[in-house]
């Protein structure tokens, strides 16, 4: 697949998730993005601003297959991976597989599962596979993870691990549509769409999951010049030195966040990717990779308005 196929196809999928979800565009593009890009998504808004229906919409837009874990204080791994299961007729032990064995899977409040439960999802993340009793198991090529969690919330909840937020390519922040947007979904409502059941909203298929394969191959070919890869290489080295923060950026951090502008600029219709690309994807590649002084927290900054200023103060290449 060429990049100009791939530029239609994503343009494609874009514009069939909104046939359903109004006032989130950034939220969409950034999922899209995260989806192209080969990463895992962490959305992270108040309950009731569509984040699980976005993901549903999505896996239905691409083709894949989706599902949903529901994460809680007594979930364990097993209930998330698969557990060998005793077969009395044979005698021997066969593998059930878990709901992670999915294309798109929604890992719905993440943080209320504890740190033991989480890291079951770690593996899958990075590796691609899940070990049960020593057995390795492949998951499926396509397999990509969106996990919501409330940030307003934290009672019953569990910080997730360093590890574990550095696996998500993404921190993606979903808010309040609107007062236009809000309005059309209550128009929406009235006209007959149910959330329960997309295809009242007349949405379609754009592709399966492997022309997906072929998209992701596809963003992986798109030109980044040497000076817009230094340019990535600045931020996140800047980030260790800035003195509002305590932890910065790690070397993967600037590989999600090259990986991202790529996949940025095939939704924009390019073959090439601009500083405007990475400028657009650095704060949710980065949000949620750097620490903030106590001190900066108390004063009410967020890692967002760090990163804002950081970017202010870097020479982008012309």
């Amino acid at each position: 697949m060429d990049v100009a196929r791939a530029n239609d196809l994503a343009h494609g999928i874009v514009e069939e998730v909104r046939k359903v979800i109004v006032g989130q565009n950034e939220a969409i593009e950034q999922m899209v993005v995260v989806l192209l890009a080969g990463g895992h998504g962490l959305l992270e808004g108040v309950p009731g601003t569509a984040k699980t229906l976005m993901a549903r919409v999505l896996a239905l837009v691409t083709g894949t297959s989706f599902r949903r874990i529901q994460f809680t204080p007594d979930l364990m791994p097993s209930d998330i991976v698969g557990v060998n299961v005793y077969n009395t007729v044979t005698g021997e032990f066969t593998f059930r597989h878990g709901p992670v064995f999915a294309d798109i899977v929604l890992g719905d409040e993440i943080n209320r599962a504890p740190a033991k439960t989480q890291s079951a999802m770690l593996e899958a993340m990075q590796e691609n596979q899940v070990t049960v009793d020593g057995e390795p198991h492949e998951l499926p090529p396509s397999f990509t993870v969106f996990a919501t969690q409330n940030p307003v919330e934290f009672e019953g909840t569990y910080p997730l691990p360093e590890a574990q937020l550095d696996r998500f390519m993404l921190k993606i922040a979903v808010g309040y549509p609107d007062e236009h947007a809000e309005g059309s979904i209550l128009d929406r409502i009235e006209g007959g769409f149910d959330s329960d059941d997309l295809m009242t909203a007349d949405v379609r298929p754009v592709l399966d999951a492997s022309v997906l394969a072929e998209l992701r191959a596809a963003a992986r070919t798109v030109r980044v010049e040497e000076a817009v890869r230094r340019y990535v290489t600045t931020i996140v080295r800047a980030t260790r030195s800035m003195l509002s923060i305590a932890l910065g950026a790690s070397p993967r951090a600037a590989v999600m966040l090259l990986l991202a502008a790529k996949a940025n600029a095939v939704v924009a219709g390019r073959e090439f990717v601009t500083p405007d690309d990475v400028k657009a994807m650095a704060l949710p590649a980065l949000r949620h990779r750097i620490l903030l002084r106590p001190e900066v927290e108390v004063e009410g900054r967020r890692p967002d308005d760090c990163l804002s200023g950081l970017l202010l103060g870097i020479e982008v290449p012309r």
